[in-house]
């Protein structure tokens, strides 16, 4: 396991990771979830081992730290993996990365063009205020401390045993606040950078999720939209066959 110290007051961001070739694929998860557990499956499929892969828990998440007077921004967790990255000697990298990772991976990516030189997006939150039945809508909908102290547990009842099993290791204010700040979106927004970067850019969308909004403006700006069939938000779970295709194709 390795870390780095990313909020200047003792706060460590964690990863593990496998050796291999560069350039890095660096997995990204989603809200309440881990890296290793959404993506070490599909890391070690034979079209894509080999590679140098780091599983990267973002603050407050997993096997991070979770301080108590961190914002949990979009530009927060973006600054916190550049950290990481920088620590870890990486640049150039694939980053693959699911839902609200996504999100913070297009920050990153705008943010610190020279670590990112592919994305692999997989039904990441391109805009702000997703529809009420989104995980993020759902959290925020509770004043903070209403969530901290007596809504947390509800949540963890109400998503189903497969999310609670990481939702539960995430710190409760530190999930309240990535979700606002996922609400919130970033400036410029995910999309617009999605659309204005000049790099590979991959984005899946499961097909039991319905029709991607705004596909064809994404398509003319280059982005490559692969609807993924027998597949709903964890498409990773859902359809690992397509998963791994996708993030080989072009590497």
């Amino acid at each position: 396991m390795y870390q780095a110290e990313f909020d200047g007051q003792g706060g460590y961001v964690r990863w593990t990771e496998a050796p291999g070739a560069q350039p890095a694929r660096v997995y990204l998860h989603g809200l309440g979830s881990m890296s290793s557990v959404y993506h070490a499956h599909v890391a070690a499929r034979p079209e894509l081992a080999g590679r140098r892969s780091l599983f990267l828990d973002l603050p407050g998440h997993g096997i991070s730290d979770r301080p108590e007077n961190f914002g949990y921004t979009l530009e927060d967790h973006a600054g916190a993996v550049a950290v990481a990255l920088d620590q870890a000697g990486v640049t150039g990298a694939e980053l693959i990365a699911h839902s609200m990772g996504g999100a913070v991976a297009l920050v990153l990516a705008h943010l610190r063009p020279d670590l990112v030189s592919r994305l692999v997006l997989t039904e990441a939150n391109l805009d702000p205020f997703p529809p009420p039945t989104a995980g993020s809508s759902g959290i925020t909908a509770f004043a903070e401390d209403e969530f901290v102290d007596k809504e947390f547990t509800r949540v963890l009842e109400r998503v189903g045993p497969a999310w609670a099993s990481t939702m539960r290791l995430t710190d409760p204010r530190a999930l309240y606040r990535t979700a606002a700040g996922l609400r919130k979106g970033a400036e410029p927004m995910m999309r617009t950078i999605l659309e204005r970067l000049g790099v590979d850019r991959v984005y899946l969308q499961g097909e039991r999720s319905g029709e991607l909004p705004g596909r064809e403006q994404l398509e003319a700006a280059g982005v490559d939209v692969v609807t993924v069939p027998d597949a709903g938000h964890n498409v990773m779970f859902d359809n690992p066959d397509a998963f791994v295709a996708a993030i080989a194709r072009r590497s």
